[in-house]
């Protein structure tokens, strides 16, 4: 599709909530890299604290999966502005995502490998969702340069797949632990990719080792301890996502119903009733600040899918999406900052009050995504 295939509308409420999420998350947490010109990242905390003020964000905590999201994020508002007819604002965001791809390259010792394997994967899908947005700009040079990172990361993906365990992903270069994490992305990654067959066996080994038929929900992963297979039966929710999103993209009759069955146990099991609604509960800070937000977007996917998921299903999911969007924009807060309009800042649950400084990057940035993910069903 190109750029003037695009269907566009006047921006809505949703659209605006989801602008201002944006706008707010870039007043907080964006800057550059070490004062280094033509570079963009997110600072994990606001305000930064004084060490990594001084050294432009080089040093201290290094948090490479939340800025994958963060590209993720700046996609989102690409594709929100090629939607209401703003062709510039996404050449801006398209722009933008390629200065923060490189910069999270060079800030992770000029390469793209990381430790973990479920990094990476939240990268390469990054790293393909910026390449479509390219290639709806019509820029297909850039879409060529951005497959490099792509094919890079795809091929150390690959390399967690093996057949201990029965199959699946290492989460970790220490391979004594495969999990979900790291193998449903790499599933949505490969299944996006037409790699059909792959993806099909990683999800069906998450079916066969790792969902529970008590919840109809995906557990988290098997350990490797002294040869013994050890269960860990924790329940996360951007796992029950990206599970989720890997089955529509796959969108055989199989992997349909397993779609609607887990939408259906994500709204029984991993909801809470907040002013008469049922929204998404989260998971708090730090690494759990993005989990919740991960689920919506990949809701939203099935909400807005073609692919055959029944009505009821996609009412399902797009109700959740909502909701949850609404609770989190109602409590919702404000923030001076010297020189700007006051950003706005948002709870770490629904229901919840906004919380005051310092701020963590990772629930600002989960508020951000689940109203794109809302406006995308407007």
């Amino acid at each position: 599709m190109s750029a003037g295939d695009v269907p566009s509308h006047l921006p809505t409420a949703l659209d605006e909530r989801a602008a201002e999420a944006e706008r707010s998350v870039t007043a907080l947490f964006a800057g550059s890299l070490g004062g280094m010109p033509r570079t963009h990242l997110a600072r994990i905390v606001h305000p930064a604290p004084a060490a990594s003020r001084t050294l432009g964000g080089l040093l201290g905590t290094w948090h490479y999966w939340w800025q994958a999201h963060y590209v993720d994020a700046v996609v989102d508002a690409g594709l929100r502005a090629l939607r209401t007819g703003d062709r510039r604002g996404a050449d801006r965001h398209a722009a933008q995502g390629d200065r923060l791809l490189q910069t999270i390259r060079l800030r992770n010792r000029v390469r793209w490998v990381n430790d973990f394997y479920d990094d990476m994967a939240w990268l390469a899908l990054a790293s393909g969702r910026l390449e479509d947005l390219h290639g709806q700009l019509g820029r297909t040079a850039r879409r060529r340069r951005l497959r490099s990172a792509g094919r890079h990361l795809t091929t150390q993906l690959r390399s967690a797949h093996t057949d201990d365990l029965g199959g699946g992903l290492f989460w970790s270069r220490d391979r004594d632990f495969k999990n979900s994490p790291a193998t449903a992305p790499a599933a949505l990654h490969l299944a996006r990719l037409g790699e059909t067959d792959e993806a099909r066996r990683l999800v069906d080994w998450l079916y066969a080792r790792l969902w529970s038929p008590e919840s109809g929900l995906v557990l988290d992963g098997i350990r490797l301890r002294g040869g013994e297979e050890v269960l860990v039966p924790d329940v996360w929710s951007y796992n029950q996502g990206t599970v989720l999103a890997a089955l529509v993209t796959l969108g055989d009759r199989v992997s349909l119903a397993r779609a609607a069955a887990l939408v259906a146990a994500v709204d029984a099991r991993l909801t809470v009733e907040v002013g008469g609604a049922q929204v998404l509960r989260t998971h708090g800070g730090g690494d759990g600040g993005l989990f919740t937000g991960i689920l919506v977007r990949h809701l939203a996917v099935a909400a807005t899918s073609g692919s055959g998921l029944a009505d009821q299903t996609r009412a399902t999911a797009r109700r959740l999406v909502l909701n949850t969007a609404e609770s989190l924009w109602r409590g919702r807060g404000s923030l001076t900052v010297a020189g700007q309009r006051d950003p706005s800042v948002f709870p770490l649950e629904p229901g919840g009050t906004a919380p005051q400084p310092p701020l963590e990057l990772s629930p600002q940035l989960q508020a951000w995504t689940v109203l794109e993910a809302a406006a995308t069903l407007a």
